[in-house]
């Protein structure tokens, strides 16, 4: 048995040496994630409020742009698609990539149009764990028809050259299923495509997508009803999840009690959360899951691979604080101790 595990572990790490070779096009919802770190000095004068003395600012890829950015630490060759605006978080955003030499040309510049933006709010006295007193969000407008058109013709001239498309909604306009649909066109997709909508999961009918990651939040939404840990209501609403939207996966992320993987003609399979389940900062985990999950299926990984794969970067990132990603060397380090762990609990199982 133990063999066994050790050639199961294998095989996943050479799915995850194969990331480098991968080119993702991600379609998404760039959002720019402002941390402000400050020290509390005093109470206001003005009103029962604290004072945060300003320390420093850090601006980092959310949303879809998170997404992209664990797709690029885990050694993949990124091409997103996007729309941010003519201000300084869409700046920030454009920067950063081309800091990290991912291709930011198909990313739509839109003068007057406001990059989406959630502002966090850190305080704390000297010496102490920053905690978050406050979060600002700015949010854009719709999108205009030229921008959709260059969203669409972006994407198309960049379809040919990759391995998986990636969707990132988060309800900001960039990655609807309208222009999901007119950038499939006629035609069926010939790579994995896969998705995460925060608030429209249903309405990807009909667009031939391979698997969606939703978390049990979103499904209890789709569906108008609460799971409250009943696995029986979990399969249901999976499945009727995956019937609406002709999905060939669903994964479903269950915060500390790890992720459930549903395929078409398979029972659904659990998989424990990977790590501790006292998770420091849960912020932008399913982006990572996603990332490494279609990457992984990009690599050629089976659905329950991939998952696995997901599971163990999830763990990993959920550890960090903050809007974090995880590398490829950090996930091969976690399969490697996933696969030691299980092994030492068969051993002790079989001594006693």
């Amino acid at each position: 048995m133990s063999a066994e595990r050790g050639t199961d572990a294998a095989r996943l790490i050479g799915i995850v040496e194969q990331f480098r070779r991968q080119s993702i096009l991600v379609l998404g919802d760039f959002v720019a994630d402002e941390f402000i770190f400050g020290e509390i000095s005093r109470v206001s004068r003005e009103a029962p409020v604290l004072i945060l003395r300003r320390r420093e600012m850090h601006t980092l890829p959310g949303g879809g742009a998170n997404a992209a950015n664990n797709l690029a630490d885990l050694g993949a060759r990124v091409h997103p698609v996007a729309t941010v605006g003519d201000d300084a978080a869409g700046d920030a955003l454009a920067e950063y990539f081309r800091g990290k030499k991912v291709d930011a040309s198909g990313l739509v510049r839109k003068n007057g149009w406001t990059t989406p933006a959630k502002t966090r709010f850190l305080a704390g006295w000297p010496h102490t764990a920053q905690q978050q007193v406050l979060r600002v969000d700015r949010e854009p407008d719709g999108l205009g028809d030229s921008m959709i058109e260059a969203l669409v013709r972006n994407a198309r001239e960049r379809l040919n050259d990759v391995s998986a498309v990636l969707i990132s909604d988060y309800g900001y306009g960039s990655a609807t299923p309208e222009i999901v649909t007119s950038i499939r066109g006629r035609h069926r997709w010939t790579r994995p495509v896969t998705l995460d909508s925060r608030y429209r999961l249903h309405e990807y009918a009909r667009l031939d997508l391979t698997a969606a990651t939703p978390n049990e939040a979103e499904i209890e939404a789709a569906h108008n009803a609460k799971i409250g840990g009943d696995a029986a209501k979990l399969d249901a609403f999976a499945r009727r999840t995956m019937a609406r939207l002709s999905l060939s996966a669903l994964v479903a992320t269950r915060g500390r009690h790890g992720m459930t993987v549903f395929e078409r003609g398979r029972a659904p399979q659990p998989l424990a959360v990977f790590g501790s389940d006292q998770a420091v900062d849960v912020t932008g985990a399913g982006d990572t899951v996603i990332a490494a999950f279609t990457l992984a299926l990009a690599a050629g990984a089976s659905v329950l691979q991939a998952a696995r794969i997901a599971n163990c970067a999830g763990g990993i990132v959920v550890m960090k604080r903050g809007t974090a990603t995880v590398t490829r060397e950090e996930l091969i380090a976690a399969i490697r101790s996933d696969a030691e762990s299980r092994r030492a609990e068969a051993e002790d199982g079989d001594a006693k």
